[in-house]
């Protein structure tokens, strides 16, 4: 197999990151995949910054061992705490990480009020603020902490009475502080889009950065001369969590797949 040839790493705490794998599979439907959900340690919101980094340094590895060409961090959380240390440790290899999508949200707004709804760790981290002040100096910005919502999304509830409840006391702060933006900042949170676009007006733009970071992956590959030519090979995942549990999940989130192993590391 030839370097361009090699497969792409792709990570979330869970089944988040689908949503990302998802977009990189559509703009890049030559290239092979490789997905570790660490469903054994969701959520990585609610983990010290040192855990996670744990965690994404073994992660990591096990990419780095399978001959990944580059790595794609699906978690805005994983980002925050790691992205860094793990370009220091691996200077050659493509990495791309995820942000909210703050920018993109100040340039929508019409109202000049921007909702954000992320998990606690992404919301209190430096690299927020930074971004904050970087690309909304000229807007005001209401974040929202949602805990509970990924690990209702991890269990495949998408519709339910519980999951409507929840997510409906989180965005209507947002709506009453007049956002006609909200920015998704968790890689969960888009498979929420249906359940949002019934409880906010067509007027109110929903955001999120899955497909910025496919064309972000897209760009570096082509700047190494490492884009596949393809056939894609079948995407083959491993979960730290339950493998039952995360086969079932899939046609909800992806497709039917059979290749799934436990990550034990």
């Amino acid at each position: 197999m030839s370097r361009s040839d090699a497969p792409i790493g792709v990570f979330d705490s869970g089944v988040g990151g689908l949503s990302v794998l998802g977009e990189i599979r559509s703009l890049l439907p030559n290239e092979s995949l490789l997905y570790v959900a660490d469903c054994g340690h969701i959520p990585y919101g609610e983990k010290t910054p040192e855990y996670i980094r744990q965690r994404c340094a073994v992660i990591a590895e096990f990419f780095h061992q399978q001959g990944a060409k580059a790595l794609v961090l699906a978690c805005n959380t994983a980002t925050v705490a790691a992205v860094a240390d793990l370009r220091e440790r691996y200077p050659d290899w493509p990495i791309v990480g995820m942000e909210p999508a703050v920018k993109p949200a100040a340039a929508a707004t019409r109202s000049g009020r921007v909702g954000v709804l992320a998990t606690t760790g992404t919301l209190q981290s430096a690299k927020f603020a930074a971004l904050l002040d970087r690309f909304a100096v000229d807007v005001q910005v209401v974040t929202q902490p949602c805990p509970g919502l990924v690990e209702l999304i991890e269990t495949g509830d998408l519709t339910s009475p519980a999951i409507r409840h929840l997510l409906r006391g989180y965005v209507e702060p947002l709506l009453a502080a007049g956002c006609d933006t909200i920015i998704l900042g968790c890689t969960h949170y888009p498979f929420l889009k249906p359940l949002l676009h019934d409880m906010v007006p067509d007027s109110i733009s929903l955001i999120d950065t899955g497909g910025a970071v496919a064309r972000q992956l897209q760009r570096l590959l082509a700047q190494c001369d490492l884009l596949g030519g393809g056939p894609a090979l079948d995407t083959r995942f491993w979960t730290s969590g339950d493998v039952e549990i995360f086969r079932n999940i899939l046609p909800l989130l992806w497709q039917k797949s059979d290749s799934v192993r436990f990550f034990a590391l």
